[in-house]
């Protein structure tokens, strides 16, 4: 008997284009054990496109926890076991993560077997700043929780990654214009396939469009982050609405000597620490 615990593989499988399957992941996917699979009607018109006949274990959003202690003593038997999802890698933003972090929790080896997914895609089309980005994957539909997101994406300067249905689309835009500005965007759908479709707009050019369009397929939308000169301005607009010896009285209270509390307040007012020193003196000057 096999006393070493089995591995398990998280495949990337293509979220269009076929030709996109790796070729280790096809030699992986033909040695394993057995494949656990988002959608098991899915993912095998992937399998006998490819003649991958293996026996198939359905893992989803709804069995997410029994499941993933059902694969678990499986793999502790020492059986190699593929996780794999609709389309795209397995974990991001899907029921892998809870599979993954059982695993290793049981000291079970979990490895990664690179290839498409559809947030670096768009990411990689859209336009935007690719060096630092924030990915959201779907909105929550809890409206408590969704409002709370929204306000922290309202001061986020990374390009912001973001997923959704067509029947929700319009919606989502509407929001998040509300909650943003009118930003620059990329609106991907159909990617990687004959169709591929990036739009590259702005929140209210693509409300206008698809209220003449209705939106077809699933898009990934990137935003542009916020530009960090706004926030600096906004910031130095709101400190300049406070009175000079309160601000300085923060950093004071902090227990700043006089000279770094003016250099601190003369930053975030967007002043000179001469000019800041100077309007105390006067204020001083007046008995204030």
């Amino acid at each position: 008997m096999n006393n070493e615990p089995g591995i398990l593989y998280l495949c990337a499988t293509p979220i269009g284009n076929l030709k996109d399957i790796s070729l280790r992941v096809l030699d992986t996917l033909k040695e394993v054990d057995i494949i656990a699979c988002e959608d098991t009607r899915n993912s095998i018109k992937l399998f006998n496109h490819f003649g991958i006949s293996k026996p198939l274990w359905s893992y989803h959003e709804y069995n997410k926890y029994d499941k993933a202690e059902e694969i678990v003593e499986k793999l502790k038997t020492g059986s190699s076991i593929a996780l794999v999802t609709d389309a795209g890698t397995p974990s991001i933003s899907d029921p892998g993560e809870v599979l993954v972090k059982k695993c290793i929790d049981e000291g079970i080896r979990v490895t990664s077997l690179p290839g498409p997914c559809a947030a670096v895609t768009a990411l990689s089309l859209s336009g935007l700043n690719t060096r630092r980005f924030v990915f959201e994957a779907f909105l929550p539909h809890d409206k408590k929780e969704r409002a709370e997101i929204l306000l922290q994406l309202e001061d986020e300067t990374r390009t912001i990654i973001i997923y959704e249905a067509p029947h929700h689309l319009i919606k989502t835009l509407k929001e998040l214009e509300d909650h943003l500005g009118d930003r620059t965007i990329s609106l991907c759908r159909e990617l990687t396939k004959l169709h591929e479709e990036i739009k590259r707009t702005t929140f209210s050019q693509a409300l206008s469009y698809y209220e003449d369009n209705p939106p077809r397929g699933e898009y990934v939308i990137c935003i542009e982050g916020k530009d960090t000169e706004n926030i600096k301005r906004q910031n130095e607009d709101r400190y300049r609405e406070m009175p000079l010896d309160r601000h300085m009285d923060i950093y004071l209270k902090q227990g700043y000597d006089n000279k770094e509390s003016m250099r601190l307040v003369a930053k975030d007012r967007g002043l000179s620490r001469r000019e800041v020193y100077n309007a105390l003196l006067k204020g001083k000057d007046k008995g204030e």
